[in-house]
């Protein structure tokens, strides 16, 4: 058996900007961009034309919508104001490292998380006291697409070195995290399944 972990609202809560285009904005501005004043509408927009279930990562998106309103935005000015801008405070979950330590003696554990924000994870698994507790990370951003899609869980397995049916992902959200059973897997909903629960709840499994 192999197990993965989605990471935000499953083993860690961070805070978030309570208006990221504002956040977003001020970072731009910080770095001598010039941005325009209906910004929150542009960021709102779709500028991308990607395909269904791909990841657009956010700098992209921040560099379209200025494009969009004829702002050149140089210096890789969007990727730094997007990371500045989400730049968290984290809190890890009780029971998160045991439910990995329980879910290690059983196979090889990995790291499953919906993320268009470059050097977040990375950053929240530092502050989380999580790094260096997976076999594999696979983020939306660096994969290139978001659960529930199905590429996503394979390139899990594909890292894990397992078939995607024999993973049991652990999250918060069925329309996402659910997305493993459409290839065989097992969704455990740490909202009827708690992180302190989880080491019986693999012991039930096959």
């Amino acid at each position: 058996m192999a197990v993965s972990f989605d990471l935000f609202d499953t083993l860690v809560s961070v805070d978030t900007p309570e208006d990221p285009a504002a956040a977003v904005a001020a970072e731009l501005r910080d770095r001598g961009v010039s941005v325009p004043s209906d910004f929150g509408d542009a960021y709102r927009e779709v500028h991308i034309d990607a395909p269904a279930g791909a990841e657009v990562p956010l700098p992209a998106h921040v560099a379209a919508a200025l494009s969009s309103r004829g702002v050149d935005a140089p210096n890789n000015a969007p990727r730094r104001a997007v990371v500045a801008a989400f730049d968290p405070e984290v809190e890890r979950r009780r029971d998160a490292l045991t439910a990995i330590d329980a879910a290690a003696e059983r196979g090889p554990v990995a790291l499953c998380s919906n993320c268009s924000v470059p050097e977040l994870v990375g950053r929240t698994l530092y502050r989380g006291g999580l790094r260096g507790s997976f076999d594999a990370i696979v983020t939306s951003v660096g994969c290139g697409w978001r659960k529930p899609d199905a590429r996503m869980f394979e390139h899990v397995g594909a890292q894990l070195d397992v078939e995607p049916d024999s993973i049991v992902h652990v999250g918060d959200d069925p329309e996402t995290d659910g997305g493993i059973e459409a290839v065989g897997g097992e969704f455990v909903n740490v909202a009827e399944t708690p992180l302190s629960d989880l080491p019986a709840a693999l012991e039930s499994v096959p």
